[in-house]
């Protein structure tokens, strides 16, 4: 530590809803092309680094999320985050992290991105790198798709593999309802289904789109700040495979969407699902019936700031 580098730095990096997923075929290489439209919410990851001789983590739940199966080694995106910044900047000094996560692990919100990202702000400031975004942005591209998201925040179309970003304007909040669920979805596995979810009806839905676009009217309605009309458009492709392999969330939607939601559809690829309402006394009153159902439900808003030191 020297006299301009702080003691310790506390980030703070939110999760993502796709409001939108359009999926291409998978390609040669396995995965999937993509067009998506994110928007960070207010739900957030905490992370705080101090100075240590090498790289350690940490990790502990702030609300109804387990943490049990996080790794805490390198298989952890937020310490490999570390690592790749101390090697890019040539920086000879290690970090203890130490994350209170609020997103749900394995529920389709990029909890582990949003680590990934504040690792990097986290780093970058007690360090005193002082960092381009745009070079934190490259390095973030590197260690997983949905990692330059949880850096920018606000609202976002994303193709490629949803880490070529463009920012989208979005006037107004959107105010959502969050479902979690306790046991995890793997992303890959999802992505299987929903190969052989084409597969098995291509007589009826035809093939995947060749360049997957996100629909027109989705961002009109982000510009206009329009939840009604957000709701009429949203999308996941992800969505029936992910219900396919947990018929569960089907029941769980259905709860949602009679309750007073406008919409309701699966976070990414699950299991949390995400209920736009009409506005936020349309949020607390859907949050209230949800919870008096026995469901756990998180009410959150959007769009907000992507990975930033508090």
């Amino acid at each position: 530590m020297t006299p301009h580098t702080p003691a310790s730095v506390r980030v703070r990096a939110p999760g993502k809803i796709n409001v939108f997923l359009e999926v291409g075929d998978v390609q040669d290489d396995g995965y999937h092309e993509l067009a998506t439209a994110f928007q960070a919410v207010s739900l957030y990851e905490e992370m705080t680094a101090t100075h240590a001789d090498g790289f350690s983590l940490e990790v502990s739940a702030r609300g109804p999320v387990d943490v049990e199966g996080v790794p805490t080694d390198d298989r952890n995106l937020a310490l490999r985050a570390a690592r790749l910044l101390a090697q890019t900047a040539g920086v000879d000094r290690g970090a203890h992290l130490s994350i209170r996560k609020a997103v749900p692990v394995a529920g389709g919100m990029g909890g582990g991105s949003a680590d990934a990202a504040a690792a990097l702000v986290a780093c970058d400031a007690l360090w005193g790198l002082g960092m381009p975004t745009s070079e934190l942005g490259r390095l973030a591209a590197r260690l997983g798709a949905d990692v330059p998201f949880a850096l920018m925040g606000g609202t976002a179309v994303g193709t490629g593999r949803g880490d070529e970003l463009s920012p989208a304007l979005a006037r107004g909040r959107f105010d959502w309802v969050l479902v979690p669920n306790e046991v995890g979805m793997s992303t890959p596995v999802v992505y299987g289904e929903l190969d052989a979810h084409r597969e098995r009806h291509a007589v009826d839905i035809g093939p995947a789109p060749r360049v997957p676009a996100v629909d027109p009217d989705v961002l009109h309605a982000l510009r206009q700040g329009d939840a009604k009309m957000l709701a009429a458009t949203l999308r996941n492709d992800l969505q029936a495979p992910a219900l396919h392999l947990r018929p569960d969330l089907a029941r769980v939607l259905e709860r949602g969407e009679s309750s007073g939601a406008l919409a309701g559809l699966v976070s990414g690829s699950g299991p949390t699902l995400a209920f736009l309402a009409a506005d936020e006394a349309s949020a607390i009153d859907l949050q209230v019936t949800l919870s008096a159902a026995g469901l756990v439900a998180l009410h959150v808003h959007g769009p907000v700031p992507g990975a930033r030191v508090v």
